[in-house]
């Protein structure tokens, strides 16, 4: 199912949308089948790979269902354009409203509209922040579901033992230093990074159009990963803080209850 989901997640823009040349679908299958077949693997293996927080949900079923909803919010964006049905039309309207409220001097949305090209009509610039204030808005959301839920049902350690080995199979305990503390760093640098990247992103894009050519919403399905990606990568940098914090307060309470027990051991009778 999870392997299935992913293949959705990719191909949905190729198959709503009627503008994509066949050999744009056939690179679409081919990156499908093998996003599929790591996801597959990943979730049926006995021991760790890439994916982090496999065996601690709802992480990464919330950053999966944000991804997924973005892309089918912003492909139907794209198809209102000329196929117009009353939902592409409610979402455009909801994409417009958002965009224009956070739409103001040095915001994300407003930085987003530099990586046009100085000729670009007014109706591709309206697109562009119709998709930059939906997929906030999806991004803004999901921080808040997950943040709520890790509140209430007080994860992870209403999962059972967290296996560290397991959910973060990139963290390596033995580098040196003390755990705890290099997880308080990693939130805090995961934290950061998320704030600035929506600002860095753009300015990326920019300097790379220089080079590469400009980025024109003429390729829908460009521009539907370009923004889901401008939206959807700092809430999961913040989640992915918030969540290793998370983790370091747990590590760091488990220490302080178990010290009084130690140190009962060692008193002389």
């Amino acid at each position: 199912m999870r392997a299935f989901l992913v293949v959705l997640l990719i191909a949905t823009p190729s198959l709503l949308l009627s503008d994509v040349p066949s050999d744009a679908t056939q690179i679409v299958a081919l990156v499908a089948l093998f996003a599929a077949g790591l996801t597959f693997f990943e979730y049926n293996a006995k021991y760790p790979g890439l994916v982090e927080f496999r065996d601690a949900p709802p992480f990464n079923r919330i950053r999966f269902g944000s991804m997924l909803v973005t892309v089918f919010l912003l492909t139907m964006i794209c198809l209102g354009q000329y196929e117009p049905t009353p939902l592409t039309q409610f979402v455009r309207a909801v994409g417009a409203l958002v965009g224009v409220i956070i739409d103001f001097p040095y915001s994300p949305a407003s930085l987003v509209l530099l990586m046009l090209p100085p000729d670009a009509s007014y109706q591709d610039a309206q697109l562009v922040r119709m998709c930059a204030g939906m997929a906030y808005l999806v991004s803004l959301v999901s921080l808040g579901v997950f943040i709520l839920l890790i509140r209430v049902n007080h994860w992870p350690s209403r999962n059972g033992a967290f296996n560290v080995w397991v959910n973060l199979p990139t963290f390596d305990p033995t580098a040196g230093g003390d755990v705890v503390d290099r997880l308080a760093r990693d939130a805090r640098f995961n934290v950061a990074l998320g704030f600035i990247l929506p600002f860095v992103i753009p300015a990326v894009s920019k300097a790379a159009a220089i080079a590469f050519g400009p980025v024109t919403p003429n390729n829908s399905q460009t521009l539907i990963w370009i923004i889901s990606a401008w939206a959807l990568l700092p809430s999961s940098l913040f989640m992915r803080g918030i969540a290793i914090g998370r983790i370091a307060r747990m590590i760091r309470e488990q220490r302080r209850r178990a010290a009084p027990a130690e140190e009962a051991e060692f008193v002389p009778a």
